[in-house]
């Protein structure tokens, strides 16, 4: 068992708790243009195992590595998910490497602690035939919506964007003329992708609707930056509502709700294209991952995928040898 000592800090600093996780929290937003949410997240897990550690007679500058892995081990006995624990871990880890960085310490007690275990599960998919059966349902809807929701389908399966990165398109995003859509993602990071000839002329259909989901004001309709208005706070359609009128399609498309979401379209476009013979670091900066490992996922579901049409669909599948 590690030794704590006091002396993991080193002299001439100041060893303020609270100011620390401050510092920590203003370089990842600063430095690594850390998501509002993780900021949020990294914050409340580290004041928790600061009042952890007061209870244990510690500081966050005094603790050891087994204090840590006696915070890990309580969050287990809570239930907590492994891959919960592993977010918060993380949290850690970077934390204790920017005290050590900094000077506030003179080691980083979580270099000894390994990482929790994480089956990553594989994402959710559908088939060709119910992404097709989406697209005809939405085609039904009548009026500027049904254009709109045409529009939001087709960019967001040629393009696999993530859902805030759909709802949250600039107007510039697509310039007419050209078949690329310029796309902001996390971190602030952008990238260039492609969207096939239906999607753009989707899109310019809708373009011809767009006024209708433009705020009013005074009798005069008001311009808006965002290629997909609305009259709410945001001024964009947000999220949770793409979200729901993506379900009630699925329900005209006979297709259950809980099967469908934005993000299980990203992972359909993802897979078919792998499927189609897509290589797997183009998908990648499709995707905007920055890590390929994160795209790596898609291999296991199409190879599954591939497995189960042999067995299932190969016209000897299901056929016994005849004895002679």
């Amino acid at each position: 068992m590690t030794t704590k000592k006091s002396a993991n800090s080193q002299p001439g600093r100041e060893l303020d708790n609270t100011g620390l996780i401050e510092a920590f929290i203003e370089m990842m937003s600063v430095e690594r243009a850390a998501a509002a949410n993780t900021l949020k997240n990294y914050g409340r897990d580290l004041l928790r195992f600061r009042a952890f550690a007061h209870a244990r007679g510690e500081s966050l500058v005094t603790v050891g590595a087994d204090d840590i892995s006696a915070w890990l081990e309580q969050l287990s006995q809570q239930g907590i998910a492994a891959s919960t624990a592993a977010l918060k871990t993380s949290a850690l880890r970077q934390f204790y490497q920017f005290l050590y960085s900094e000077g506030y310490r003179a080691d980083n007690p979580t270099s000894a602690i390994a990482r929790p275990k994480v089956e990553r599960p594989l994402p959710k998919i559908l088939t060709n035939e119910e992404v097709e059966a989406i697209f005809v349902a939405a085609q039904q809807m009548e009026g500027p919506k049904g254009v709109r929701m045409m529009a939001l389908l087709e960019v967001l399966y040629a393009a696999g964007l993530r859902v805030s990165e759909l709802v949250g398109l600039p107007l510039a995003a697509i310039r007419k003329g050209e078949r690329l859509l310029l796309v902001r993602g996390k971190g602030d990071k952008e990238r260039l992708t492609p969207l096939t000839e239906r999607a753009v002329a989707t899109v310019y259909r809708y373009m011809d609707q767009r006024h209708h989901f433009l705020k009013v004001h005074n009798g005069q309709v008001k311009s808006s930056k965002w290629l997909f208005p609305s009259r709410g706070k945001t001024g964009h359609l947000t999220a949770a509502r793409f979200a729901q009128l993506l379900k009630d399609v699925a329900v005209q498309a006979g297709i259950p709700p809980s099967k469908v979401s934005p993000h299980v379209l990203r992972h359909a476009f993802a897979t078919h294209l792998l499927e189609g013979g897509a290589d797997l670091k183009s998908l990648q900066q499709m995707l905007g991952h920055a890590d390929i490992t994160t795209t790596q996922i898609y291999t296991h579901v199409a190879q599954d995928r591939l497995r189960e049409l042999v067995f299932t669909r190969h016209p000897l599948a299901n056929k016994q040898e005849k004895p002679e």
